[in-house]
């Protein structure tokens, strides 16, 4: 392997959403913050929208780390092919209660009598659902109406969606136009530039122990970045086999030719 090769610790472009790795881009700095004021504000709802493999899931566990645990109790759902029961149960579940009521109206009550102790007793919660393109209209409703649960002051309950571009669309729908009115913070995600790229790339070999080498030259970057459309987990995967490709070489220089071999190692395996 190319580690000893190039004196790196680690492997630099896994495709494994490690927050250690969050290269906070322009855009990426945008998404945390209107995440945050979100939350701060009690705003309600909160919607991130990013393309596949652009790095929401690394950035909802950065966020998740940087909110302060003295303050925020928080419930986190990756698998969003859930009933609206199991979604209740999820919640509970993930603040650390025990699920003792049974019908979908016991669990709404158990729910919010947990979200009502801990709101006085001074915890804010939030919640957050990834890949909400492929929640049914029935657990949109069910959050829509968790959304309701509040007191005089404020909402019991801070919702984060995080979703791909067709979960904006199935927002447009008419039948969740209740939905859509109630959110109030939103964000979308854009892809990384050349520049951004040459340093997300820098910034993945300095965590990972390189120093001065390996280089990508400037024409292997651009072509990276012209492959990839400037998504993350495609630049990983096109950066891990064009290090391979430069390693067999012996050579201290990823070239446009190490990337271009890499890229047609990548098509012909996504077209497999």
């Amino acid at each position: 392997m190319y580690l000893n090769f190039y004196g790196l610790s680690e492997m630099p472009f896994n495709i494994t959403p490690d927050p250690r790795f969050l290269f906070l881009s322009t855009t990426h700095k945008e998404a945390i913050q209107h995440l945050k004021y979100g939350v701060e504000a009690k705003k309600g709802f909160i919607v991130l929208i990013g393309e596949v493999g652009c790095g929401k899931t690394t950035l909802c566990r950065q966020f998740l780390n940087e909110l302060p645990e003295e303050k925020y109790d928080t419930a986190l759902i990756l698998n969003p092919r859930i009933s609206e029961t199991q979604l209740l149960k999820i919640i509970l579940t993930e603040l650390g209660e025990e699920v003792t009521a049974r019908t979908n109206q016991d669990l709404l009550s158990q729910v919010y009598t947990v979200l009502l102790e801990r709101i006085h007793a001074g915890r804010d919660i939030v919640l957050i659902v990834d890949e909400c393109q492929n929640l049914t209209f029935e657990v949109l409703e069910q959050l829509r109406l968790l959304s309701n649960l509040e007191t005089d002051q404020q909402k019991l309950l801070q919702i984060v969606l995080i979703g791909q571009p067709e979960f904006k669309e199935k927002l447009a729908e008419n039948r969740l136009r209740q939905l859509r009115q109630r959110i109030l913070v939103s964000y979308e995600l854009k892809p990384l530039t050349v520049d951004q790229v040459r340093h997300y790339i820098r910034h993945r070999l300095a965590l990972a122990g390189g120093t001065t080498r390996p280089r990508f030259s400037n024409m292997a970057v651009r072509a990276i970045c012209k492959a990839a459309q400037g998504i993350p987990r495609v630049i990983n995967n096109i950066c891990d086999r064009a290090l391979m490709a430069a390693f067999v070489r012996e050579s201290d220089e990823v070239s446009y030719w190490d990337v271009r071999r890499a890229i047609r190692e990548y098509r012909s395996l996504d077209a497999a």
